[in-house]
């Protein structure tokens, strides 16, 4: 039977992909509390849904199937009859200190069909959606300013993140900031109980109970053999060399990883947004994570014959990719040209987080014009999405989505 996941690199032709198509939980971002959901601005709802549309009728128009987060959701909570389990743990979860008020949201959610929970849970849940009658303090004294008894995860469009697919299993990631963490719990469902990925059976090579983070935006999977992951704002190095020890002790086909160590900051926060393979011998780059001569930190972990992990250092990134690779060319296309006014603008709109669809075809948005030309002038197809609203979160094409199965390279 062919596996339900199976991705053995960047730029195999993608066969199916799951997105997240975005919803209320976008027009419940407000100015007072878009930071705290990761946000530096507030999209417009039905033209951010109408670019996300797009994209996913771009991805069909090349060959690809798009399933939906949201859909496979509902659908493995119904198949594996665990609604009441699964909320319990979504209300655990959403830092609700009042009994009164968990409650009152159990009883509010549990009445809806599996479908409408699911998004009500996405969108998030108003003060004033539910009347809760308590006289604990913690209630009475509890402050009538913020809108929210479950904060909306408005996140949930970059679907990358929360899952990664490697080989023909996945980590389901705890990540780094408590606005996504619920995120995974979807993932985590879906993986447990939804019969297109065997109601259980699937390999899970790292799952979302550690103390330590990891984000699929830092997941490269290069080759069937080797890994690229950032150490990164997002993703530490403890949960790198974890997942190495797992991958090593499960018998995974990966040999070796790639810890790449980038800027800890929000314009770089993932090493996809830096970084991304676009061919067999290309990628792109944003010049800021290089330091003088072009140099990278560079960590490989490789397997020390006991399924442990044995630790190497270098600082030249290219030639490390071409070894590891085994390309005797290999370049590095700058974001922006390297230009010192166009390669910062065009890397805080995601000018290097392309989605390859297939080896030297790539999904960009369009208004990187500068960082488009440049690929195409180096013979990449390049597939441009509209972009004016969901650049506003701070992902490009590769956050928005999470491959599930991509063929195999013939190289």
């Amino acid at each position: 039977m062919t596996s339900p996941i199976h991705v053995n690199s960047e730029i195999g032709k993608l066969k199916t992909v799951m997105l997240k198509r975005p919803g209320k939980e976008v027009e419940n971002i407000t100015p007072d509390i878009m930071y705290r959901l990761l946000f530096d601005d507030i999209p417009y709802l039905p033209t951010i849904q109408k670019e996300h549309d797009y994209f996913a009728k771009t991805l069909q128009d090349n060959g690809v199937e798009v399933v939906y987060l949201e859909d496979l959701s509902a659908e493995a909570i119904d198949a594996g009859n665990v609604k009441e389990e699964f909320l319990d743990k979504m209300l655990q979860e959403s830092n609700i200190k009042s009994d009164s008020i968990r409650e009152a949201l159990k009883k509010y959610l549990f009445a809806m069909e599996t479908q409408d929970m699911v998004e009500k849970i996405m969108a998030g849940v108003r003060t004033n959606e539910i009347d809760v009658k308590s006289k604990a303090l913690i209630d009475v004294s509890a402050d009538d300013e913020y809108p929210f008894f479950m904060d909306p995860m408005p996140n949930l469009y970059f679907t990358r993140d929360p899952a990664a697919s490697m080989g023909d299993g996945l980590t389901i990631n705890k990540m780094t900031y408590a606005a996504r963490q619920r995120e995974s719990m979807f993932m985590e469902v879906i993986m447990a109980h939804h019969p297109r990925f065997g109601n259980g059976e699937a390999t899970v090579w790292r799952d979302r109970n550690h103390d330590d983070r990891m984000e699929g935006g830092d997941e490269l999977v290069l080759n069937d053999k080797v890994l690229a992951i950032g150490i990164s704002q997002r993703t530490s190095a403890q949960s790198i060399e974890e997942l190495a020890v797992s991958l090593f002790k499960n018998k995974a086909n990966f040999e070796k990883i790639l810890a790449i160590k980038i800027p800890h900051n929000h314009a770089m926060m993932h090493l996809d947004t830096v970084f991304t393979m676009i061919d067999y011998d290309k990628f792109t780059i944003h010049p800021g994570i290089q330091g003088e001569g072009g140099n990278v930190d560079v960590y490989i972990l490789e397997n020390d014959g006991k399924d442990g992990v044995k630790i190497s250092h270098r600082t030249d990134l290219q030639n490390v990719l071409k070894e590891a690779l085994d390309e005797p060319e290999l370049k590095l296309i700058p974001c922006g040209g390297g230009d010192a006014i166009v390669a910062p603008r065009e890397q805080w709109n995601d000018g290097s987080n392309t989605l390859a669809i297939a080896p030297g075809v790539v999904v960009t948005y369009d208004r990187n014009y500068v960082s488009n030309e440049l690929l195409r002038s180096e013979g990449i197809k390049v597939i441009e999405v509209l972009s004016s609203e969901l650049s506003r979160g701070r992902g490009g094409p590769r956050c928005m989505s999470m491959p599930l199965v991509r063929e195999d390279l013939n190289k």
